[in-house]
């Protein structure tokens, strides 16, 4: 089986290409449009927001909306954590066994995640705890995310991105990191989030004894 150590982890730094400027208005758009509709979410409540109004407070169309986001789910469920995470386990060392680069490169890419978009963070994890629709929506985010882990994984070692174990061990980690996320929810966000997801890891680590 697979190993996961139990380290602490250290940022690896990579240097990025720059994007074309066509790409970074793209992303802005995406971002202003996301920003508007968390402040009328929080505002008015999920369910008490058309999309009509969130395109407006973006000072965009409703079609433009629709382009970048195809449902209102997508508002929430949509983002870029799973780039982030995979280039993060990408760049840790290769002497690092895959699960030990998988729980370093999924800590560095929250630390990044917490220390640009926190506000964000907070607002989609309670709204994923506290929506039917979207916590319904969220096993197909999911299985995106473990075909991502596999593929990294398969390259560390040598296995197919179908193995069985792979597969086992992409969802057991996506599972410890879902439930240790709706564990901070749960408890008012007052917590250290990088521990609790730290603490979920480490039931993985040890074999899932308890």
């Amino acid at each position: 089986m697979l190993s996961m150590a139990s380290a602490q982890t250290s940022s690896a730094a990579q240097p990025q290409p720059r994007l074309g400027l066509r790409e970074r208005k793209k992303i802005q758009t995406r971002q202003a449009i996301r920003r508007a509709a968390y402040r009328l979410f929080e505002r008015q409540g999920y369910d008490a927001t058309p999309v009509d109004q969130i395109a407006e407070a973006a000072d965009v169309s409703p079609s433009t909306v629709f382009r970048y986001f195809p449902t209102k789910e997508d508002l929430v469920l949509t983002d870029e954590y799973d780039r982030v995470m995979e280039a993060a386990i990408r760049a840790r060392p290769p002497h690092e066994s895959p699960l030990e680069a998988v729980r370093h490169g999924v800590m560095d890419s929250l630390r990044h995640t917490i220390e640009n978009d926190i506000t964000e963070l907070m607002q989609r994890t309670r709204l994923m705890r506290a929506v039917p629709a979207l916590r319904g929506r969220t096993a197909e985010g999911t299985a995106e995310s473990s075909r991502m882990l596999r593929v990294v994984l398969a390259e560390r070692t040598g296995r197919h991105a179908d193995d069985l174990e792979l597969r086992v061990a992409a969802v057991a980690i996506l599972a410890a990191i879902q439930e240790a996320m709706m564990t901070w929810v749960d408890r008012g966000q007052g917590e250290d989030l990088m521990a609790i997801i730290g603490r979920g890891l480490d039931v993985l680590a040890r074999g899932l004894t308890l």
